[in-house]
């Protein structure tokens, strides 16, 4: 029999992972201050972690293994920058050198042998000049031939007139394209770079967290998060449950001068096939009218959330997982009424550069249920993935900051299709990775009140049934925005917002979408009544006069 040799004991639960047949898995830390987001394992067994939340005291985590006993028990605290973002995304070692990055800047550091800590100074590699926004990540992925590719994420669904309004159509051309919704070269060598000294490597692309150079074929890829809201934004074209699982999340080959399509089209994986975007005259049966957008190699459901992406080169794990993909799903928050899909680590087999089989579920039970209604109902969600120096696989996850060691302890010789039987079972009918039943699976079957159904319907998609917000949308429960006056949120529900704003000690800049165009005064006052009663444990609610009144101030001629 062929194991691996010296490797740590797995939790007796794994740490409440489920994995395929031999392997193991260990809560290496149980959490980080400031949970976590990318992370990037030393050849000596260190762990580095970009922070989700930045303190004064820095950005960064170092993790390291004082006693040998596979758990990291020191951590330390550094590099501290102005730019405290949550979005700020990468950490990853590459010729010596530790990157990482904020929303808007690019640093590295070069290591120092014998310190946990790099004591070089931080070095600025690249500056974005627009102010921070929606889907500003700045992941890294770097060529064999000195350059470096990041992309720069669009502030948009989907490019519309009107952000986030239903039947809002799409701006021909984006204007965003110019600077955002790319993928950009820069020299990797080069400090104090901007944007234009860099040039667009390909384009169309929404929103990227994950972005990784594949040294077994030489070629960039990517997975991209897809738009959201089809049914929310166009329901004459799409029912509730093409809503929670479209458009795909699509797995790129990119080379120089491909265009994945964003925002004028996007991928079926039911269909298999590339779609006019409904901004842009589709209706949801329409394929898309330019065929020269790429196709993904691989169509994952809608809003699983990609957060990473990483290529095993290691030979702990057995040759079916050699040279293929893994992904980190941070899992989704616009599938209702539907379950909240994703929260697990997935992995596509790759044989001669192209994926030899369909998607796999390698890691799951991170939620911690089996059913996720909100997003706060996960209770780990996926994000960063790195591959230790033994070929073990590190997991970290955003809501603690908990990361997991993944190891194999079987015979890797006998490893087979049989090892994957449970996990395939669990892929076919957890709610988290099922294909969802149209009417067994809607949430919105029990018996809602008439204010409760328009809240779900229209602002649960993004601040959550339970009103806890999620990492990307503020919380309803609990905000001082409801705390006194009224005539705010009011104006914000009827007006929308597009700026930073601060809800109970967190930033967040997503678009507010106008809904004087969308819900009637009645229906206004209904939501606004229910949040303030059920999530603020207000006494008295918001009279349709109250509405009218605000109507009128915002939009008096």
């Amino acid at each position: 029999m062929c194991r691996w040799p010296v490797l740590p004991a797995g939790d007796f639960d794994n740490g409440g992972l489920f994995l395929p047949e031999g392997f193991e898995a260990m809560v290496v830390v149980d959490s980080v201050p400031g949970a976590a987001r990318h992370i990037a394992v030393n050849s000596n067994g260190d762990v580095y972690v970009k922070l989700r939340f930045i303190s004064d005291a820095g950005g960064n985590a170092a993790l390291q293994d004082v006693n040998g006993d596979g758990k990291m028990d020191s951590v330390k605290i550094w590099a501290d920058y102005t730019d405290k973002g949550q979005y700020g995304t990468e950490m990853r070692i590459h010729n010596g050198y530790l990157w990482y990055s904020s929303v808007t800047q690019v640093y590295r550091q070069k290591l120092t042998p014998g310190k946990l800590i790099p004591e070089s100074p931080m070095e600025l590699m690249l500056t974005d000049t627009q102010p921070p926004r929606s889907h500003d990540t700045k992941p890294i992925a770097f060529d064999k031939k000195g350059n470096m590719y990041i992309p720069f994420g669009a502030p948009s669904d989907c490019c519309q007139v009107s952000e986030g309004a239903p039947f809002s159509p799409g701006k021909d051309p984006c204007p965003l394209l110019e600077t955002r919704g790319g993928i950009w070269k820069f020299d990797a060598g080069k400090p104090n770079q901007f944007q234009q000294d860099g040039e667009l490597f390909a384009g169309g692309f929404r929103s990227i967290v994950a972005i990784a150079w594949n040294n077994a074929d030489d070629h960039l890829y990517t997975i991209m998060h897809g738009r959201d809201y089809l049914h929310w934004n166009w329901p004459m074209f799409y029912t509730e449950l093409e809503g929670a699982i479209l458009p795909s999340e699509q797995f790129f080959r990119v080379k120089k001068g491909d265009n994945a399509g964003w925002p004028y089209a996007y991928w079926d994986h039911l269909k298999n096939k590339k779609m006019q975007a409904p901004e842009y005259g589709g209706n949801g049966r329409m394929e898309a009218k330019d065929t020269s957008y790429i196709k993904p190699i691989v169509g994952f459901p809608g809003h699983f959330a990609p957060n990473d992406l990483l290529f095993y080169s290691g030979n702990q794990f057995p040759e079916h997982y050699r040279n293929g993909a893994f992904f980190a799903f941070h899992g989704s928050t616009s599938s209702a009424p539907y379950p909240q899909s994703g929260y697990m680590v997935a992995f596509v087999p790759f044989r001669d550069g192209n994926p030899s089989g369909p998607w796999e579920v390698f890691a799951d039970g991170f939620a911690g249920i089996d059913t996720i209604s909100n997003t706060s109902d996960a209770k780990y969600r996926p994000m960063g993935l790195s591959q230790g120096p033994d070929g073990s696989l590190y997991v970290a996850e955003t809501v603690k900051g908990k990361i997991w060691r993944i190891m194999f302890k079987g015979d890797r010789e006998k490893f087979g299709a049989h090892a994957l039987t449970a996990m395939d079972k669990r892929k076919a009918e957890a709610p988290n990775t099922k294909m969802p039943d149209e009417l067994k699976d809607n949430l919105d079957r029990k018996d809602y009140s008439p204010a409760a159904r328009t809240y779900n319907t229209y602002c649960g998609k993004c601040h959550e049934r339970n009103g806890e917000g999620n990492s990307r949308f503020p919380p309803l429960k609990g905000s001082e925005w409801f705390a006194g006056d009224i005539q705010q949120p009011l104006h914000i529900v009827l007006n929308g917002m597009e700026v930073e704003m601060m809800v109970r000690g967190r930033r967040f800049m997503n678009t507010m979408p106008a809904f004087a165009n969308v819900l009637t005064d009645e229906q206004l006052a209904d939501v606004l009544t229910y949040v303030k009663t059920e999530f603020n444990g207000a006494t008295s609610g918001v009279s349709v006069q109250e509405v009218r009144k605000a109507r009128k101030e915002l939009f008096k001629k």
